[in-house]
């Protein structure tokens, strides 16, 4: 076998064939559909706010611009970057924009992914090809080993580096089919360059799952076993390894020197500390949104104006808009809360569903109004303009981005407590009620109506939103980061 390292499966006739033969052999993989597997819309990776009020504050302090001097100290002011995607999803753009930032203060930097595009202007190494992805994809369906295969790419990628040869190592998602775990952090351990290490879920010390808080499972805690979430992202078909996985990720990615780990959200900062990682030193810092794009939208009465051509399209004038939005929907998005919460409202109210799929459009009930997933960033703060409350039923979440970017737009913000999801808001701009209440949802968005602009107002929301201004939030994080350790 070459260095491909994949083993010759007899697998049925529902297998398919890679275009690419290993040493002209036939290998045949059940096609995993790892494009449908999207990194960014699995993991949520959003960020916290920083207590119930605070002053707005100038983008760079002179505190910060000291810090920023001292960064001089590093031999090569070189900063290698790395993440599943680049400049796409919240994660990508997390690293572009720091990327921007660094660069800005005279770094050099690299940015190392591993599926998708490059993002043009940026200085960008792909780990693997397409081949490589869908080979690990579909060998983790098989075995449910994600993240151990990949080895010739990942070694060749280390190749890279020695040869960028950066002062800091500064990685973000290792989960997505492009990476060998195995090989890179034995690499880290030996190699015992800091490291900076940015966790956006909890599959970095579980046996298979980036989430567990909507089954209740405490078996990362201890040890993985008999995992009730193998149809979960990073889907298995039916063979469970989460003893072995659990087992060689606390043998690899405990014990590296000069480690920093960061969360987006103090409740994953919290889970952390009951993980085998525990022993890391751990930060939270608040990274936020583009303000530029996410701003209040008014409504005209002009054809060309977005509110208005929404408003007619979905026939919904003279209503409450309530707005949620996910992509993809899943159960564990609040699709079937946001149904129930749709039998216990009036006709003065319509709730708009934007990101649902074919399937879901079609058994959406009547009560609901449902849009499938927009590109289109202006109409998506038209939507967030013009809704009157933006609803969060999501069981569970790190921290999502809906809320800020709502917040950013001028709406108040009702959500569940679940995982990170009510650290964004404080008692000015929203409400958060105990999971899978829906007449606490009810409460929370008449509470909020009956102010009628005494309070909730767009003024306050806005308020908050400054808070999660991404220009400021780069800037804490090389203060914090980079240089506060």
């Amino acid at each position: 076998m070459d260095n491909r390292e994949i083993d010759l499966i007899d697998l049925s006739a529902d297998y398919v064939r890679p275009q690419e033969n290993v040493n002209n052999e036939n290998v045949y993989i059940k096609r995993p559909d790892v494009d449908s597997v999207s990194l960014d819309s699995n993991v949520e990776n959003d960020f916290i706010g920083l207590g119930s009020y605070e002053e707005e504050k100038p983008l760079i302090t002179l505190e910060q611009q000291t810090v920023m001097n001292s960064m001089n100290k590093y031999e090569n002011k070189r900063v290698l970057l790395m993440n599943t995607v680049a400049g796409t999803g919240s994660v990508g753009r997390l690293v572009t924009g720091l990327y921007d930032a660094l660069s800005q203060r005279g770094y050099e930097c690299l940015i190392a992914f591993g599926r998708d595009e490059a993002p043009k202007g940026y200085n960008c190494y792909r780990i693997g090809t397409d081949f490589d992805v869908y080979v690990h994809g579909a060998m983790s369906r098989l075995n449910d080993k994600h993240g151990f295969y990949s080895k010739r790419a990942t070694k060749e990628f280390i190749d890279v580096i020695e040869d960028f040869d950066p002062d800091i190592i500064h990685i973000h998602n290792v989960h997505g089919y492009y990476l060998n775990i195995e090989v890179f952090f034995k690499y880290l351990k030996e190699s015992k360059r800091r490291v900076i290490w940015t966790l956006h879920d909890c599959w970095t010390f579980t046996g298979h799952c980036s989430h567990f808080e909507y089954i209740g499972c405490n078996k990362w805690q201890t040890g993985c076993y008999k995992c009730e979430q193998l149809n979960e992202y990073p889907k298995s078909m039916g063979k469970d390894n989460s003893i072995f996985n659990y087992k060689k990720k606390k043998e690899l990615f405990t014990g590296l020197e000069n480690v920093t780990l960061v969360t987006p959200s103090q409740w994953l900062k919290e889970r952390v500390s009951q993980s085998f990682m525990r022993e890391y030193h751990t930060v939270v810092v608040p990274t936020g949104i583009d303000l530029t794009q996410f701003s209040p939208v008014e409504e005209s009465v002009e054809e060309g104006n977005l509110i208005f051509k929404l408003r007619n399209s979905l026939n919904i004038r003279g209503k409450k808009m309530l707005l949620g939005v996910a992509n993809p929907w899943r159960e564990r998005k609040g699709l079937l809360q946001f149904q129930n919460l749709a039998k216990t409202l009036d006709d003065n109210y319509v709730i708009v569903l934007l990101g649902l799929n074919d399937s879901q459009l079609n058994d959406l009930p009547e009560s609901i109004v449902g849009l499938a997933h927009t590109d289109s960033v202006a109409e998506l703060a038209a939507l967030y303009s013009m809704a009157d409350i933006y609803v969060n039923l999501t069981l569970e979440d790190t921290f999502p981005t809906t809320n800020l970017e709502a917040l950013a737009c001028g709406t108040p913000v009702v959500t569940f407590k679940a995982g990170g999801a009510a650290e964004s808001i404080d008692d000015t701009c929203g409400i958060a009620v105990e999971r899978n209440s829906i007449q606490g949802v009810v409460a929370a968005i008449e509470k909020i109506l009956s102010m009628q602009g005494m309070g909730y107002t767009v003024e306050d929301c806005l308020r908050r939103a400054r808070i999660y201004d991404r220009n400021y939030r780069f800037m804490e994080y090389i203060q914090e980061v980079y240089e506060g350790i």
